[in-house]
Order: C-alpha cells, then structure tokens, then sequence
C-alpha cells in the first residue's frame, strides 16, 4: 500500500494511492497514519478494504508529511561508502546517530526555508524507514518484521551550524522545514529488495545525486537492530539512513542551496519530492 496524508499543514487526513493513482480517503477507518495503524493488524485491516469503496479525492491537495506524531526522528551519517569518500571520512565501525527535531518535519513539496543568515544549506536524498511496532534487543534477522514501511527523506542540512557552531550535529540538521518525508509510506510488503533501490537527486535540473542503496554500508536491517539495542523503538519513529555521493559539501568548491532554487528528488517505487527554496523573513 502507498498511505499518504493529505490536506493543509495540521488539518491533514489519512489516505492512500489506489494502483491506478487516486487518492482515497480513509478517514472512515483510521484516524490518521501513525501509532497502532501501523502495527501489521492495522496495516492489514487496511489492506482488507476494497480501494475502490473508499471516496475519491477531488483536485490536488497538498501532501503532508506520511507518518503522523512522529516520536523520535533518528538520522544514520555517512552510512554511504561513497559518499564517506567524496567528505574525506574513515568508513564508520558502527551507524553513526544524531538526531533531527521533529519540528522540522514538514511534507515532501512544502518549501525548503533557509535560516536568518544561512550560507551553506545542502541537500541529502536519504531512504527513510518507518517503524510500525516496538523494537528493542531486535535480532538483525527479525529486525524487518518492526519495519511498517518506507519513505523518500530529504535530510537538508545547514553545514556552518553542523560544524562550526560547536556541539553535535543536530544543530545544523533541526532548523525548521529541514526535514521533508513523503510523499507515500509504501508498506513494506510492497518493496522487493530494499538494498536494491536507485535514488537521485536534481537542483534546478541538474543531476547532483545518484545512488543506490546496496552502497549502504550498514543495511536497513542492521541498523534497526543496532538503534533497537541503545533504546525502544516505537511505532511512528522515522529512521534517515544516511545519503549516497553529490551533496554540495562534497563538491569542488563547495555549493550550496540559494534562494529561488529548485530541488526534486526520488527513490525507486517510493515517489519523488519538489521543493522550493526560499529564505526565512
């Protein structure tokens, strides 16, 4: 299933892409996409209704974030081989965690804004995973079954505040609008091989990102294992792991996001994000 969320910045309903491309409304039949709708009871009551009973959604509403109440947002760097080499870092002995604010959640076309006094906003296209009950002390082998589905992340980062403004890198990870997810949650029934899905990512049409996930270098089992032995995992927490090669630190010189920009992204089967980049008044 491809659930979404739909409708104004906290007004949003709960819905789903039927196989011909309609938005259905499933408001009857849950509250919203989050909490217990994403246990495998609730995903497969969902899967028993019958698409095509459920209304129609007329025009084009704004697609908003496609996890709801999001509890933790945890965020895996440089989990890319790649992407490691083009930043002039080791490969890491195990995931390297911080943590994005949840408050800078927002949904996958919503403009990117840049802080007051922001020079160096990048782009990171990163496969986000989407915990659907709790994990803790998960085997790597049992570790998919906590898994309720996956979703396109742009983990967009303001470099100076990550790295010059002391402390961790949450500071530069946090800022508001830094964290667009959608715009589907595709189960995870629907993804055949989730170390096997191509992703990219343009500015202003040009080509800047392209991956694949198999460069990971934990995998997404591995690390819902790993984060399961630290703390709980509940269902609703958002896991961002990690980017492939492009980003604009990594260029010679460095490039950054300017307002006026455009950026568009994707990951196979799980949609593409387009936001517009503008500066905080």
């Amino acid at each position: 299933m491809k659930l979404v969320r739909y409708g104004n910045p906290g007004e949003e309903k709960p819905g789903l892409i039927d196989e011909g491309g309609t938005l259905r409304d499933l408001s009857a039949h849950v509250d919203d996409i989050g909490g217990t709708t994403l246990s495998d009871e609730g995903l497969d009551r969902l899967r028993a209704l019958d698409p095509s009973s459920l209304p129609a959604v007329s025009g084009t509403p704004r697609f908003g974030p496609c996890v709801a109440g999001i509890g933790k947002y945890l965020c895996i760097g440089l989990n890319y081989t790649d992407h490691a080499a083009e930043t002039g870092n080791p490969i890491p002995e195990h995931p390297i965690l911080f943590m994005k604010a949840t408050s800078a959640v927002v949904g996958p076309d919503d403009d990117i804004v840049m802080p007051r006094g922001s020079t160096h906003t990048d782009w990171e296209v990163e496969l986000g995973v989407v915990i659907g009950k709790t994990a803790k002390y998960v085997s790597v082998e049992d570790a998919m079954e906590y898994v309720a589905g996956f979703c396109v992340i742009n983990d967009v980062s303001e470099r100076h505040f990550q790295m010059h403004l002391s402390g961790q890198w949450t500071k530069g990870k946090s800022c508001d609008t830094f964290g667009p997810t959608g715009p589907w949650l595709v189960t995870r029934d629907e993804v055949a091989d989730v170390q096997e899905l191509d992703m990219w990512l343009d500015v202003n049409g040009k080509r800047m990102q392209t991956g694949n996930t198999r460069t990971m270098i934990f995998g997404v089992a591995e690390i819902v294992s790993h984060l399961s032995q630290l703390g709980s995992l509940h269902p609703g927490d958002v896991i961002s792991t990690g980017t492939p090669p492009g980003v604009g630190l990594g260029m010679k010189p460095p490039v950054y996001l300017k307002a006026g920009d455009e950026v568009e992204l994707s990951i196979q089967g799980l949609g593409t994000q387009k936001q517009r980049v503008r500066e905080d008044v």
